[in-house]
């Protein structure tokens, strides 16, 4: 794709021109690279927002108009978020959530009550905390490798998958990578869990925004089993997020969150729960972010997300050629390493950094004060993967352990939204250039 030196997409964001105050006290114009954590709304949003407002009620059991309209709503959208990602309302539950972490707990602790006490869980080396944790508290896990480059190993899956002899239920793996960007063989690690006998679960928070996914049909051999996704990462910020998954999963097992819309029937002596996804929606639900999040949907197809992943990867390969140019760079995912695994896979607008002879941290502190540039630092809530990647031994991370006030390693994260543009990669090479030459 010809990279235009403005962003095509830019006019459909809000905020974008908003400035700030650096360390000197003068004002620049905010530079946010730090979309892989969340980004702006889309006026579209905001809109869609103020235009549902004068309608907002409750949804479900009322029968005053804006009742009804809005339980109408609330519902259709169901359907809207399942074409978006190939699914299909008479096989897929939509459950709504508050983000991503959320959503894998509650299909942690939907998993744990319907599968056997010899389940096993098989996660990866690269995943979010939040794809991570919930696994440990309640199955057995094991871990599928990533190499040195940070590259998932498919060979490792299928050896691990032979290995516990189907006793692994379900493999969890991020669609793309947060600190890496990383763009996993989803479809081929679905065909491979389900020659075993596994469900997949593919963590979509860094994926959707930025890249088509199709989950499809639930009896396609690399069909996606269950998928999550936060709306704050696709320019929708207020507070909603999903659990996709199979119909048949959720008719199972108690909600992890019981009281009001979660049942049928209750009496003094026994609890007849609703048939989901309303079993698992308990209380009044956020309408509002679900108005937020169908909006963002509906815009970002309108724009095409084919035609905004090309303009996102011709931008970062714009960036990462000009951050090779710079003494004492180095980037994490540099696709000309070489990888055993994988070769040149692709990758979301994500560049992880660091500078020799700088902290993290304050390398990330120095773009904001200096240039008004906002990156992200740190381990981005995946310590093992980051360790992995760093290199770092049992005994380093001990020491870290044992005093708390040493700066923990880590990489600066740029990340990319389709609002970006090269004018903005520029004054961050230019920062960097005065950072070095200090």
């Amino acid at each position: 794709m010809e990279l235009k030196s403005a962003s095509p997409y830019r006019k459909y964001l809000t905020g974008l021109d908003t400035e700030i105050p650096l360390g000197n006290g003068q004002f620049t114009t905010y530079i946010n690279f730090d979309n892989a954590a969340t980004t702006p709304p889309l006026k579209s949003v905001l809109q869609a927002i103020n235009n549902f407002a004068p309608w907002y009620s409750s949804i479900h059991r009322g029968k005053g108009y804006k009742s009804r309209l809005s339980s109408d709503f609330y519902e259709e959208s169901r359907r809207i978020i399942l074409k978006f990602i190939g699914g299909d309302p008479a096989a897929h539950n939509v459950i709504y959530v508050k983000n991503t972490s959320e959503a894998i707990n509650k299909l942690a602790n939907r998993l744990v009550q319907i599968n056997d006490q010899q389940s096993l869980v098989l996660s990866t080396e690269m995943e979010h905390h939040s794809n991570d944790l919930p696994w440990r508290k309640n199955f057995p896990v094991d871990f599928i490798a990533v190499n040195q480059q940070g590259q998932l190993c498919l060979a490792d899956l299928e050896a691990k998958l032979i290995k516990y002899r189907g006793r692994v239920k379900l493999v969890v793996l991020t669609g793309a990578s947060n600190v890496t960007g990383y763009i996993n063989p989803i479809h081929q690690a679905a065909g491979l869990s389900h020659q075993y006998g596994a469900q997949i679960m593919v963590d979509g928070a860094q994926l959707v925004p930025h890249y088509p996914v199709d989950i499809k049909p639930i009896d396609h051999p690399e069909h996606i089993d269950y998928l999550v996704f936060s709306a704050h990462k696709m320019y929708a910020p207020f507070g909603s997020g999903v659990l996709i998954g199979p119909c048949a999963t959720f008719k199972r097992g108690t909600p992890d969150h019981v009281g009001g819309g979660t049942i049928k029937v209750v009496t003094t002596n026994s609890v007849y729960w609703a048939d989901p996804p309303q079993k698992d929606e308990v209380g009044t639900p956020n309408i509002m972010g679900v108005v937020a999040l169908v909006e963002a949907i509906k815009t970002l197809q309108r724009l095409n997300l084919k035609e905004i992943a090309a303009y996102e990867q011709a931008l970062t390969e714009y960036a990462i050629k000009q951050l090779k140019n710079l003494p004492g760079i180095q980037i994490f995912n540099d696709q000309s390493n070489n990888c055993s695994c994988r070769n040149n896979p692709e990758k979301v607008s994500i560049i992880p950094i660091n500078l020799r002879n700088i902290s993290h941290q304050n390398l990330a502190q120095l773009l904001a004060e200096r240039a008004g540039i906002a990156v992200r630092n740190g381990c981005f809530c995946a310590q093992p993967y980051i360790q992995k990647l760093l290199n770092l031994s049992a005994s380093e991370i001990k020491r870290y352990l044992s005093q708390p006030d040493l700066v923990r390693p880590g990489l600066v994260r740029i990340s990319f939204g389709m609002y970006n543009q090269t004018s903005e990669v520029d004054q961050l090479i230019n920062s960097l250039e005065g950072i070095i030459k200090l």
